[in-house]
């Protein structure tokens, strides 16, 4: 982020808050991976299919709460705690207040995707549909907001998950494109109405700004 020119101790002082947001993040989605990870081992051997989104059923609206905390192989959970950790760590980083108050809604977007339109006998888990939430967030608010470090997140986002575009639509067996969809619809929204939810950066200001200033002000003495 950057802060004016003419200030260094307001300089040192959002360095300090960019590294403790950058931490912070860091630590809460390296939580969540581990979350991640010891729920695949921890229920290896048990039948977690009541707990997946079923399509259509009753009870299966109870796998919109679980469903994402549960992967059907330790390659499902390791793609998805990757995408946790790194997406997880920009969004909180550049926008924490959005993301806080953005993560129930991606939840929830990505199991009533599955729900809604998923086939009937289907089973959906996983947290793919957060991680595709979490990316079009990012991307989104960049499109929206413009400043430096949107931008900067938006390209990062989609440098390294750009291809999460595609797979909101069905492509290959096995993949719920249904609860990207749901996931992506849901991060767009909460992008829209999240925009505004945290402080843009301090605008660098150049010399040449400051000269015309300075400028202004002796023109306008008597």
């Amino acid at each position: 982020m950057h802060i004016p020119a003419h200030a260094p101790t307001d300089a040192a002082l959002q360095k300090q808050q960019d590294r403790f947001r950058i931490r912070r993040a860091f630590r809460l989605s390296a939580l969540a991976t581990l979350l991640l990870l010891s729920l695949q081992a921890l229920l290896a051997n048990v039948d977690i299919h009541p707990f997946t989104v079923q399509p259509w059923r009753l009870e299966g609206l109870l796998g919109i709460v679980f469903a994402p905390l549960l992967h059907g192989s330790w390659n499902h959970v390791l793609s998805n705690s990757i995408a946790v950790l790194l997406l997880g760590t920009l969004a909180g980083s550049v926008y924490p207040r959005a993301t806080v108050r953005a993560l129930p809604w991606l939840w929830l977007g990505s199991g009533v995707g599955a729900w809604l339109l998923g086939a009937p006998g289907e089973h959906h888990l996983g947290a793919s549909g957060i991680t595709h939430g979490l990316m079009f967030l990012v991307f989104v608010l960049g499109l929206l907001r413009r400043d430096r470090a949107a931008v900067a997140a938006a390209m990062i986002a989609f440098l390294v998950y750009g291809g999460m575009m595609m797979t909101i639509f069905p492509q290959e067996a096995g993949v719920s494109w249904q609860s990207h969809l749901g996931g992506a619809v849901a991060g767009v929204l909460c992008a829209l109405a999240l925009r505004t939810a945290d402080p843009l950066p301090p605008r660098r200001v150049y010399s040449w700004e400051l000269e015309e200033d300075a400028e202004q002000g002796d023109s306008s003495e008597p």
